[in-house]
């Protein structure tokens, strides 16, 4: 069974607000499953929602962030998360705020910000990805920790 995590530690692994996660729930533009009136997320869940923010902290618009996240999900044909995790390559996501280039090669990179006529936005969502998977782990391998402490603790006495 995949792992959901609650809306509270999505909001600490990622620093946004809980009103901004519950606005991008109304909106479909992340979709966690309900179990009765709690919101469970995924780590596909949580890896859309950091790239999400990364977006959000450069000044894309929600409209933008709308755009980019469709057409992420056109491009890959799958969840973002399970595309960037199957490989060696660094996804670069590459926005003039008209045009969206996905780029997995450094010279099509430079190419791009060569040919651009304006300033161009990057986000490397191969980083935001990784960056929010080792919080996860970490924070999951230190409450495993004192978990086990706990019950060590309530043995021993």
């Amino acid at each position: 069974m995949e792992e959901r995590i609650t809306s509270r530690e999505v909001i600490q692994l990622t620093g946004i607000t809980p009103r901004q996660l519950q606005w991008w729930d109304e909106r479909h533009i992340v979709s966690p499953v309900r179990q009765g009136h709690r919101r469970l997320y995924s780590m596909e869940d949580l890896a859309e929602v950091a790239v999400i923010c990364q977006l959000r902290r450069k000044g894309f618009s929600l409209q933008r962030v709308r755009k980019v996240m469709r057409f992420l999900q056109r491009e890959f044909s799958k969840r973002l998360a399970e595309t960037v995790s199957g490989g060696d390559s660094e996804y670069h996501l590459l926005t003039d705020g008209k045009s969206i280039y996905l780029e997995t090669s450094p010279r099509q990179i430079v190419d791009i910000l060569k040919n651009a006529r304006q300033p161009m936005f990057s986000v490397c969502i191969s980083d935001a990805v990784r960056q929010v998977r080792a919080e996860f782990q970490e924070k999951k391998g230190s409450a495993n920790s004192i978990h086990r402490a706990s019950r060590k603790l309530r043995r021993a006495s």
